[in-house]
């Protein structure tokens, strides 16, 4: 038995799995303790991944050489990929996942990771010597020591939840809180508050009425998360179904609102603006007649559904009748209530960007504990505080994403220098170079970054070169190849389009939005035959690539630009060199906001709330004296 490690990660969700192994795959002996070896990586929520913007994430984190792409392919029982009629920038793949299977394929990759154990036991302090973590100490009285400590709690710090009136200790159901670590943290001079997240209640599919509901299927299509060419999805692909509140439903609910801890004052933590619950919905819209709800199979064979849509902590008879005026669920049989859940997290302002926390060195946070919700946005900080928690025990350079870079970049970015008012949830939105972050080429920008620390492997890292090189054979022919307008015109004319006057390059045709190249590869012959070339497992993938870059060349080499332009203030680093409390010439609050963040460079600084272009001038003119 080892009681030495080079990295201990404490608890085992999305965050904690990431960040264990990346840290193992990276040389780090590595320990990763969590309260339930059953439960590792347990979807708590909704049995799904990826989504607006989180999509593009879990892409992310394949690309870099993390695990979750791969692990939601295996337990994939429907994909989709959204937002199909706008731009590529705004295209995010989404999948249903068999939930047992999840746990049971993330479990098979963390006991088959070299230089990654386990521990099941709950974390009660960390070992803090000399204001450096030095490992960690459990219930059961045993101290692991270790040269950095990466804390993924979730929702266990403090953890209570509410059904009604009634309130149950615990991280999740069935499930005890964490104690003592909120605590610790405070004495040490953390920033603590309390946030709250929900759920919806989980019903016995043989009680649902199916021909009442509205049936969506997936796509079965060549699009998945993880690049790699031999993951597949290979269960039963099962349908989603949609079905409706009505005026009806709002007044039963509306009824049980005097009771709900959400209206009554019993939660007064912060809840998620993006995610609301029924009873926020109801208030918020009260103009709204209906709302869409999702039936979603919680796995392959099972007959647990999960009520997308219908988040509550109001009373189990309140959810019950309210649910019963859903034609679909009338007679509808439940597993468990929907319920509302408060945990403690930290003001992640108080963060670097490696997410080592200012206050002790070699400890790290990710996830929920930073104020973030999802599956996704907890993978992607737990890949980088791995990465970062192994990176620093060795004596490496930080790694840091840029917002140019990636989802992640941003996600990180927001949190560190904004902080949060509410459960920071990722949308495209958010990210300022949405153009240059599509979901198709984060191989692209990532693979090559995550070869060149050790995570991504040779074999990855050379599939990515194979794909560029194709990709880019494409382009240049569809620049090159002349089509006669003769060969050509009555196939246009037969669409409804424009004929062409003269000849033109095959380039300036794909470049119509009524074209792609596949409807063209059915009239050309030679373009045909150049894509029979293409490696056939990832044609589809290599040709949509291609067409994307294409099509949107002006778009995204405009974006290239402006990236580059504000690079540039990413480059004039402005940590350590100016005492802001000294400052008279910008605002009390950008002093104080400078001060308490203290960011990296004076475009981390231009992105403070509060932080005016004036101030901004006067920190570059203070700079460059």
């Amino acid at each position: 038995m080892k009681f030495e490690y080079d990295v201990i990660v404490v608890g085992a969700g999305h965050a904690g799995c990431e960040a264990a192994c990346a840290a193992a795959n990276l040389g780090s002996e590595t320990l990763l303790i969590t309260m339930d070896m059953n439960k590792i990586a347990q979807m708590s929520c909704n049995p799904a991944v990826g989504g607006i913007a989180k999509g593009q994430i879990v892409r992310e984190i394949d690309a870099l050489g993390g695990q979750m792409g791969i692990v939601t392919d295996e337990a994939s029982i429907q994909f989709r990929m959204l937002n199909r009629s706008k731009g590529p920038a705004m295209w995010s793949p989404r999948a249903q996942a068999d939930r047992m299977k999840f746990i049971e394929a993330w479990r098979s990759k963390i006991e088959n990771t070299d230089r990654l154990y386990m521990w099941q036991d709950s974390v009660t302090s960390i070992v803090v010597e000399e204001g450096r973590a030095a490992g960690v100490k459990t219930s059961l009285g045993v101290v692991f020591k270790s040269k950095a400590v990466v804390l993924t709690a979730g929702t266990f710090l403090n953890g209570l939840m509410h059904i009604g009136r009634v309130q149950l200790r615990g991280g999740r159901i069935a499930e005890p809180a964490s104690y003592g670590l909120t605590e610790q943290l405070k004495e040490l001079g953390f920033a603590t508050d309390r946030m709250k997240t929900g759920t919806p209640v989980r019903i016995d599919g043989r009680t649902i009425d199916f021909s009442k509901a509205v049936r969506q299927d997936g796509e079965c299509d060549f699009h998945k998360f993880s690049y790699l060419p031999g993951v597949r999805r290979t269960l039963r692909q099962r349908p989603c179904w949609i079905v409706y509140t009505s005026p009806e439903v709002h007044d039963v609910l509306r009824e049980g609102l005097p009771d709900s801890p959400l209206y009554n004052g019993t939660i007064k933590s912060i809840g998620p603006r993006y995610c609301p619950s029924i009873e926020t919905k109801i208030v918020t819209f009260a103009d709204k007649d209906a709302h869409q709800l999702f039936l979603e199979p919680e796995g392959e064979t099972t007959q647990e559904y999960y009520l997308n849509g219908f988040s509550s902590s109001l009373a189990l008879d309140v959810q019950v009748r309210a649910m019963s005026k859903i034609p679909a669920l009338s007679d509808a049989q439940i597993y468990r209530p929907g319920y509302a859940i408060e945990y403690d997290f930290f003001d992640p302002t108080q963060l670097r960007h490696t997410l080592e926390t200012k206050l002790v060195e070699n400890l790290f946070f990710a996830g929920q504990v930073n104020g973030t919700t999802g599956y996704e946005e907890a993978a992607g900080q737990g890949l980088v505080a791995g990465i970062n928690a192994h990176r620093k025990s060795a004596g490496e350079s930080p790694f840091v994403l840029g917002r140019d870079e990636a989802y992640i970049g941003v996600l990180i970015d927001d949190l560190v220098t904004k902080g949060v008012d509410e459960p920071y949830r990722m949308f495209t939105s958010r990210a300022e170079y949405r153009i240059l972050l599509r979901q198709d080429d984060a191989d692209m920008r990532l693979t090559p970054r995550g070869y060149e620390i050790g995570l991504a492997t040779k074999e990855r890292y050379d599939l990515m070169v194979s794909k560029r090189e194709q990709r880019d054979a494409l382009i240049e022919f569809a620049n090159k190849f002349t089509v006669k307008a003769a060969l050509i015109n009555g196939w246009l004319e037969s669409l409804g389009l424009s004929p062409l006057k003269q000849s033109v390059k095959l380039r300036d045709l794909i470049l119509r939005p009524q074209l792609s190249v596949a409807m063209l590869a059915e009239q050309i012959p030679q373009l045909k035959k150049h894509i029979d070339g293409i490696e056939q497992m990832r044609r589809d993938e290599i040709v949509e690539s291609a067409e994307i870059l294409i099509k949107y060349e002006g778009y995204i080499e405009r974006e290239k630009l402006i990236a580059e332009k504000i690079s540039r203030l990413e480059n004039v680093k402005l940590r350590g060199k100016i005492k802001y409390m000294d400052v008279q010439a910008i605002s009390t609050e950008a002093r104080q906001k400078l001060t308490k963040i203290d960011p990296e460079t004076v475009a981390q600084a231009s992105r403070i709330p509060g932080i005016s272009p004036s101030d901004i001038n006067i920190l570059l003119l203070l700079l460059s004296r």
